[in-house]
């Protein structure tokens, strides 16, 4: 980062800071006076019901979407006019609702991809197969074995990544993320189409993630996974933040209880 670079103090301990987001579509507010941190170190879920504006903080967080107002700091840089892609470059690594394999690529080169933004050797050494990117891409592989092999997918190394089921594919994104070393790791609904396996094994990853110091935001429906793993949960109903706190703080509030806990329709947002 240069010396010219915006840099806006953030709250203590916290990776990023988001102050008083808005975002209106029409006459609709979707997003409003939303503000939280996500701390180092940590697991912090943002949830709430159906429609509640949870996907789209995330996508006014990374500039996917343009906000109206408010703002948002990470590792002390003000995220305000840059790209989403340098966004990418700075550490914040998202994924998305729908699972986005690559396809014509195998479950392992998928995996790899996510790290060769890291990659030392330039593009002219790679085709040529020089020796230096040659060791790269060997070291490559076996980080992404190893990433396979934590969330049981070790098996599938060697499929086409589209031939996969779709819970598998979730994993797949998570872990291709994970491989490209993020300073803040950003999942949307990883647990959607997942089976009961396959929810502990994202349970041991974002476990094993959280050891590693990396923080984590979830978007995420499944309250249990949310309970056992999250560190602090921001509750978001109707486009506002009504609760915060650590898991047992939130499932004893009434607020919360009665927009979503309580609430059978748990659908996506």
């Amino acid at each position: 980062m240069s010396a010219t670079s915006p840099q806006i103090e953030a709250s203590e301990s916290a990776i990023l800071s988001v102050r008083n987001l808005a975002k209106s579509f029409g006459g609709l507010k979707a997003i409003n006076d939303v503000s939280f941190d996500a701390r180092g170190g940590e697991v912090t879920a943002l949830i709430g019901p159906n429609g509640a504006g949870k996907t789209t903080v995330f996508n006014l967080v990374s500039n996917i979407m343009s906000r109206d107002a408010g703002t948002v700091v990470f590792a002390g840089r003000d995220l305000a006019g840059l790209s989403p892609v340098k966004i990418a470059s700075l550490g914040l690594i998202r994924t998305f609702q729908s699972a986005r394999v690559f396809p014509g690529m195998t479950a392992i080169e998928n995996v790899m991809s996510g790290g060769h933004r890291l990659g030392r050797h330039s593009l002219p050494s790679q085709m040529l197969w020089l020796s230096g990117a040659r060791d790269e891409e060997r070291r490559l592989r076996r980080r992404a074995e190893e990433m396979l092999e934590l969330v049981g997918l070790a098996s599938f190394a060697e499929t086409h990544a589209t031939e996969l089921p779709m819970g598998a594919q979730k994993l797949l994104e998570v872990v291709r993320a994970l491989m490209a070393q993020p300073k803040l790791l950003c999942l949307d609904e990883p647990a959607a189409g997942l089976n009961d396996t396959e929810t502990q094994e994202l349970a041991n990853l974002l476990r094993a993630i959280r050891k590693l110091g990396i923080p984590v935001v979830i978007v995420e429906h499944n309250m249990s996974l949310v309970m056992n793993v999250a560190d602090r949960v921001v509750v978001i109903d109707s486009g506002a933040i009504i609760a915060t706190g650590t898991p047992a703080e939130v499932q004893n509030n009434s607020r919360v209880i009665e927009a979503y806990l309580g609430r059978e329709d748990h659908g996506a947002a």
